[in-house]
C-alpha cells in the first residue's frame, strides 16, 4: 500500500499545485523559537568565534538571519572542516550537536584546523519542526545550481571556492519519517513511497562515489562508546539501502542534491540519529552528534601525521 493514500492534502496519483501547497503551509505551526534556541547561542559564542551572517530568509512567515561561526585563529594554510546541522530543522540533535561541538569540543581541532560551523540551515523548518521550507521543498534534495531552496542556496555561497577538507552534516532519522513525511512527500509528488523499518540506533551515511570507509569506521566506533549502533534489518538493510560495514551505508550524494556534497570534501558524513529509541535521550543524541564528529577528525588528523 502506499503511503499517499494517507496523506490528508491532494487527490491520490495528482501532484501537488499551489493549491495543495497552500494547504500544507498553511497547517504548519510554530512550536519552538530560532531566536531562543539558536541564536542565544550563537550570540554566547562570540567571543570564541567570527559569528558571520551569510544570508537571510525572508519569508510571509518570518525573516530570518542565518548564521556561521568560523574559527577566531583561521589561518588560509590550515584545512577546513565544516560542520552543518539542522538542513532538515526537525532533526533537533543536528543543530544542538553542532552548538555543542562548537561549544565544548571544536578548541580540541583549532591548531590543526580551521573550523567552520553553520548549525541551524533551515531555522523556518526549525520552528515548525518540520523537513520542508515553507514552499514545500526539502532542502536536503536542493543542493544544485539554481537551486529553488533559498537555505540551500545560501550554504552553497557561503562555502563556494573553499577548501573544504572534512564535511560533517547532522541529521535524525525519526518515527515521523513514516508517519508524516514520506506520506507527505508521497501525496506532494505522486509517487508510491514505501515505509521503511525505522532503524533503532546511530547510523552513518557515506558518499558512493567516494565512501571512505576507514572514515566511517572511525566515527561508528567513537559514537559507539555514547550510544548504540543501528542494526541492519533481515535483508541486511537499513533505510531500504545495504550496509557496507555495521552501521554504514553509502547515498550518491550529488546525485541526490544532498547538503554533504555542498563542498566537494574529501571526507564526508551523513550523521543520523534515533531520537525515539527508549534507550537514549535528547542530550544522548547531541552527544552522540559530537561523538560523530570528534571521532571523523581524529581519523583525519592521524592520516595527516
Amino acid at each position: 500500500m502506499t503511503q499517499e493514500q494517507h496523506y490528508p492534502i491532494g487527490i491520490l496519483g495528482i501532484k501537488w499545485g499551489k493549491r495543495e501547497k497552500a494547504q500544507w503551509l498553511a497547517a504548519q505551526q510554530i512550536k519552538r523559537s530560532y531566536e531562543h534556541d539558536v541564536l542565544s547561542q550563537i550570540d554566547e559564542l562570540r567571543d570564541q568565534y567570527y559569528v558571520t551572517q551569510y544570508g537571510q530568509l525572508d519569508y510571509a512567515q518570518g525573516h530570518y538571519p542565518l548564521f556561521a561561526l568560523k574559527s577566531i585563529d583561521w589561518q588560509s594554510h590550515k584545512p577546513i572542516v565544516l560542520v552543518t546541522g539542522g538542513v532538515h530543522g526537525y532533526e533537533t540533535s543536528g543543530v544542538h550537536g553542532a552548538l555543542a561541538f562548537a561549544k565544548l569540543r571544536a578548541r580540541d581541532f583549532s591548531s590543526h584546523f580551521n573550523i567552520l560551523v553553520v548549525p541551524c540551515v533551515s531555522p523556518w523548518a526549525y520552528e515548525t519542526i518540520n523537513r520542508w521550507n515553507p514552499l514545500a521543498i526539502d532542502p536536503n534534495r536542493s543542493f544544485y545550481v539554481n537551486s529553488p531552496a533559498p537555505e540551500s542556496a545560501a550554504l552553497m555561497s557561503l562555502v563556494a571556492g573553499l577548501n573544504v577538507l572534512v564535511h560533517i552534516d547532522l541529521h535524525e532519522t525519526t518515527d515521523t519519517d513514516n508517519s508524516e513525511f514520506r506520506p507527505a512527500l508521497a501525496a506532494r509528488d505522486a509517487v508510491e513511497q514505501k515505509a521503511w523499518e525505522i532503524p533503532d540506533g546511530f547510523y552513518a551515511v557515506g558518499d558512493s562515489e567516494n565512501p571512505c570507509d576507514d572514515f566511517q569506521t572511525a566515527i561508528i566506533n567513537e559514537v559507539a562508546k555514547v550510544t548504540h549502533i543501528a542494526p541492519a534489518d533481515a535483508q541486511g538493510m537499513i533505510i531500504g539501502s545495504p550496509i557496507t560495514q555495521k552501521g554504514v551505508i553509502n547515498y550518491g550524494l550529488h546525485a541526490l542534491g544532498l547538503c554533504a556534497s555542498v563542498s566537494n570534501a574529501k571526507y564526508t558524513c551523513t550523521t543520523e540519529v534515533y531520537p525515539d529509541s527508549p534507550l537514549v535521550d535528547a542530550q544522548n543524541c547531541i552527544d552522540a552528534q559530537v561523538a560523530a564528529i570528534v571521532g571523523g577528525l581524529n581519523y583525519v588528523l592521524a592520516q595527516q601525521r
